[in-house]
């Protein structure tokens, strides 16, 4: 054929299938116009997946009747105006190719109302042209309905999956939507059924709430807030606790400026903050809003701008990393703390109203009277038990120290494992607490603690071991290239590098903790991560593995019996050692049960 020019109907369906790859697309793009119209409340309305029907009405400031048939005209957009504005977009939306894309491949109506105006407008895309402005009745905002998705494209029809898979992509990205702007209220009705309706969310409860409804209670009962500023940049939301980690990365969100984004730089700072406390092959959950200056950041570097590029990545990505690793160190035993091992297990079967009134052979006592005899039914146990300094065995394997130590020091607040009581098998530390007992796996405790004293020793500290023949690395000429420019930073590391060609570096000098492990190809990884990122943390990461395998090794080792003063003094180094709730392999390190949780395992007050 020859050259020629090609239709604005057809030039539309292309761009309509760069832009609207299936009902959530759309869905997507006009609950983002309605953010950017700054709605206080969206309202989403579906049918048979949203392929038949895709309503989205909001409350937002409504388009003037003169610039309706403009909004439905290809690049027509009132976010951006020149270069300036595109290379700091603070709007979801600024491309102005939504609106005439989804026209372009269904029937759509759109009606809108400004403040100012005394009655809305509509106008209608019936095969890609468009009525004239009429009259009509809606309130201040906008309603844009979509009908029949892909009618005259029964080639992109066909891809189309089920109505139950595509209702089922609408809500996870009405679910990122909702999680991004928590002061906007949102509703779903598929098929006339009322789906969910969340409200605008303000404070901090009702925030946490919003995200409970969206993530699972289960992920909101076991989170940390967090809330970190610099001078110009903000980190705020939720990390999941190590031991919550999924199998899967499905509970792994991160806004940018209010934007859900997928971005490696972001996931990778967050990997690497968990690299510590995580198990291995497990995924860890989080909620993470960054908010930076939109001119330090390019978010129309994806289609579906889902991925961005930050104009100091690194500084980002260390912020990011920093920040994340700085909270998960706290997770250390605390009086408040349930322990790091999930208790459902054990409580789950005995549940009841935590609340009832205690009451002794069926009979109901009045409340102070029933706290009084159980406070001195507990004490008079206690003192049984391990008050008068004699020793409790039951079967082989328990042991118990000489002596009675501090094991009934109730009241006192800074032991929040409490005190030893007996060893369990060679294994586990049983410990007293002011509100019940305390678990603690040993060898997992003290490996971890071994483990932080080693790193602190070390830190600053890189001995350097010289190679007596050079190691001749053959390498492409962009990773010569950045070794050279980053020599500086190799020495500070312990290594010794030096180009001698074009494609081939010479290894002179090694670290000494890395001797006998591959130093060559921990020196190729770090050139790739410098070429990618701009920074490598490899030979970190290499030397903390090193360390925690010492540790391992250095730790007290199953079945050996501890004193009653050496199970304390563990239990006293733990209360103070960073990411002691794990593990080096990310195991749990301890549980508590409170004597409401007894209760309620025996049944106690039933």
């Amino acid at each position: 054929m020859p050259i020629q020019l090609l239709s604005d109907a057809l030039i539309n369906q292309i761009a309509a299938g760069e832009v609207i790859e299936r009902p959530a697309s759309v869905v997507k793009e006009l609950v983002e116009n309605a953010l950017d119209a700054r709605a206080t409340r969206i309202d989403v309305e579906l049918e048979r997946g949203g392929c038949a029907l895709v309503r989205v009405r909001d409350d937002g400031i409504g388009i003037q009747a003169e610039e309706l048939a403009l909004a439905l005209a290809r690049h027509a957009t009132s976010k951006i105006a020149s270069l300036d504005d595109l290379e700091s977009v603070a709007t979801l939306g600024f491309r102005g190719e939504a609106l005439p894309s989804i026209a372009a491949v269904s029937r759509l109506s759109l009606v809108s109302r400004s403040a100012t105006a005394a009655h809305a407008w509509v106008v209608e895309a019936r095969d890609g042209v468009l009525t004239q402005a009429a009259p009509a009745s809606h309130p201040t905002g906008t309603s844009v309905e979509v009908r029949d998705l892909f009618f005259n494209v029964p080639a992109r029809r066909k891809f189309l999956r089920t109505e139950s898979t595509e209702y089922q992509h609408i809500v996870r990205m009405l679910e990122r939507l909702a999680l991004s702007r928590f002061e906007t209220a949102f509703s779903l009705v598929h098929n006339g059924k009322a789906v969910w309706s969340l409200a605008a969310a303000h404070s901090s409860a009702e925030r946490l709430a919003r995200v409970a409804k969206i993530c699972g209670e289960d992920f909101a009962g076991h989170v940390i807030e967090l809330k970190h500023d610099t001078e110009s940049l903000r980190l705020s939301g939720w990390l999941a606790l190590p031991t919550f980690s999924r199998s899967q990365s499905d509970l792994q969100f991160a806004f940018l400026n209010g934007r859900y984004v997928r971005d490696k730089l972001l996931a990778g700072a967050v990997r690497l903050a968990y690299q510590d406390v995580l198990f291995h092959g497990r995924f860890s959950a989080y909620l993470l809003y960054l908010d930076l200056d939109s001119a330090q950041v390019d978010v129309n570097a994806h289609p579906q701008k889902l991925e961005v590029r930050f104009r100091d990545s690194r500084r980002v990505h260390d912020f990011v990393f920093r920040t994340l690793e700085r909270v998960l160190a706290d997770t250390r035993p605390s009086a408040e703390s349930a322990g790091s091992a999930p208790l459902d297990w054990l409580t789950g079967s005995a549940r009841f109203n935590a609340v009832a009134p205690p009451n002794q052979a069926r009979f109901a006592l009045p409340e102070g009277q029933a706290r009084r005899g159980e406070d001195a039914y507990r004490g008079h146990v206690a003192q049984a038990a391990f008050g008068a300094g004699g020793a409790l065995g039951v079967g082989e394997g328990l042991a118990v120290g000489e002596g009675p130590g501090r094991t009934m020091a109730a009241n006192d607040g800074d032991a929040p494992l409490g005190y030893a009581l007996a060893q369990l098998h060679g294994v586990y530390i049983l410990a007293q607490t002011a509100d019940g007992v305390v678990l603690v796996d040993m060898h997992a405790a003290h490996e971890r603690v071994m483990y932080e004293r080693m790193k602190k020793l070390l830190a600053g500290q890189t001995a350097q071991q010289q190679l007596l023949m050079p190691q001749v690395l053959q390498v492409t000429p962009a990773q010569a290239e950045a070794a050279e420019a980053h020599a500086q930073e190799f020495a500070a590391l312990g290594f010794g590098v030096s180009r001698l060609a074009p494609d081939q570096l010479a290894l002179r000098a090694i670290p000494s903790l890395l001797a006998g492990r591959d130093p060559a190809g921990i020196v190729r990884d770090v050139l790739s991560d410098l070429l990618e990122q701009g920074h490598s943390r490899r030979v970190e990461e290499s030397i903390n593995h090193l360390l925690g395998t010492m540790a391992c090794h250095a730790a007290v080792r199953a079945q050996r019996n501890l004193s009653l003063p050496e199970m304390n003094a563990l239990l006293r180094e733990m209360e103070g050692t960073e990411r002691a709730d794990q593990c080096n392999h990310g195991r749990p390190t301890w549980v508590r049960l409170s004597m409401t949780d007894l209760d309620r395992l025996f049944l106690r007050g039933r």
